[in-house]
């Protein structure tokens, strides 16, 4: 783990504790991210926030404070980056996550710390407890809208009944929770217009990146010895890496698998950790289909996706698909749901196929073609794709130019 993420002290409590001085960066903008998606097996969030660590450290112009949950109280910095780890129980229902709680805790980083801006990644009460917190300072803030829940809470886009008016719900607090924001930061172009439709103002189209050095077509070379290490079959692979969570719909592909394996000898992997996963391996009982478990190594990620013949990205509700954008950089096209931020980039690239969601027969023949077609030439494609438009260098210098907007139209 990064020197700037502490795992937590038990013994530490920072609600009474002596914070150390600001950051020495005179001069710097300084951002606040705040958020409970920072668990210990989760992806493209903690992703993302380290990733924006690096790109600071890299910019004396910038400082980062991230406020994130643990186990236990910690605070560390490093090179301009300054974490607080905030301990917060397990939610029940995920516990790939923790509740982040400490409203008077966050109250003294916000007022100690005294950033520029404050950027929530949360819908749910990190927003109002932060919101609360900066009752004094009034620093602006803007939403991060990584998580497109109106989505998750209703995956299926044909569901009605009860699921349809708990939609309908979310949008309305999509709404509210949009009005508190100068600005709402969107990864995903179809994400965006949906946001739009709904009524919610002030979005902000942005990218994310890929390390493009860490996820490259050379980490094919070792794909054997990544088979072996990891008990993966010497057959043609598609690897979906991500949580295991209702709103990825695994079981699409699951339940499409049968007719894959059927005309191919392809076998199914599934990469990671989730409330779903007794489910999911229930399944694919006596599918060809093998589970890995999470892993957290960058490198070693960037090995799997390599070593597969295509990335698969069931999920309608992804907010933009980290992974998915991971794998085209190692040269791995991807197949996806037809909705949703995955999508987005498999359209923009062309280095993948699309099926229609819940639709298993399409599912299985959007794997077929793939698997038969002539990968080699859609890696090429989605390595180029990656290389092009989604640096993290440029995705930062953008989502920073951003804040600069909202500084300078904001009151005082």
């Amino acid at each position: 783990m990064p020197s700037f993420i502490p795992d937590g002290d038990p013994a530490l409590d920072l609600s009474r504790t002596a914070f150390p001085p600001p950051l020495a960066r005179p001069g710097a903008l300084t951002v606040l991210d705040i958020t409970k998606y920072f668990g210990e097996a989760t992806g493209g969030i903690r992703t993302y926030l380290l990733a924006k660590a690096a790109y600071v450290q890299a910019h004396p112009a910038l400082r980062q404070i991230l406020v994130i949950p643990g186990p236990y109280d910690g605070l560390a910095e490093a090179g301009g980056v300054r974490c607080y780890r905030l301990k917060g129980p397990k939610i029940p229902f995920d516990q790939s996550y923790r509740f982040l709680l400490a409203t008077r805790t966050t109250r003294r980083i916000l007022e100690h710390e005294r950033p520029d801006i404050i950027e929530v990644g949360s819908p749910w009460l990190v927003p109002w407890i932060t919101r609360r917190a900066n009752r004094q300072l009034g620093a602006p803030l803007v939403w991060f809208y990584h998580t497109h829940f109106p989505r998750i809470v209703n995956p299926r886009a044909d569901a009605g009944g009860s699921r349809a008016a708990l939609q309908r719900a979310a949008w309305r607090y999509v709404r509210r929770l949009g009005r508190l924001y100068r600005a709402v930061l969107v990864a995903s172009e179809s994400v965006a217009r949906e946001l739009e439709l709904a009524g919610v103002e002030r979005v902000h189209r942005v990218v994310l990146g890929v390390d493009l050095a860490c996820f490259h077509p050379e980490q094919r070379a070792v794909a054997s010895e990544t088979r072996r290490r990891y008990q993966l079959p010497d057959a043609p692979l598609a690897m979906y890496l991500g949580r295991f969570a209702e709103e990825k719909q695994i079981e699409t592909v699951i339940y499409a698998w049968s007719e894959v394996e059927r005309r191919t000898d392809a076998w199914l992997v599934l990469v990671g950790a989730g409330p779903r996963a007794a489910r999911l391996r229930a399944l694919a009982e006596g599918l060809q289909v093998r589970f890995v478990d999470y892993v957290r190594d960058r490198q070693e990620v960037a090995r799997l996706l390599a070593a597969a013949e295509i990335c698969v990205a069931p999920g309608p509700a992804e907010s933009f698909g980290l992974s998915a954008l991971e794998a085209m950089a190692t040269g791995t096209p991807v197949l996806s749901v037809d909705a949703g931020g995955v999508a987005d980039r498999v359209r923009a690239s062309g280095a993948g196929a699309l099926y229609a969601e819940g639709d298993v027969g399409a599912c299985a023949e959007a794997a077929l073609t793939l698997l038969r077609g002539d990968r080699q030439v859609l890696g090429t494609v989605a390595r180029a794709y990656a290389e092009r438009h989604h640096t993290w260098r440029a995705a930062f210098d953008g989502i920073t130019d951003v804040y600069r907007r909202v500084l300078a139209e904001s009151p005082g």
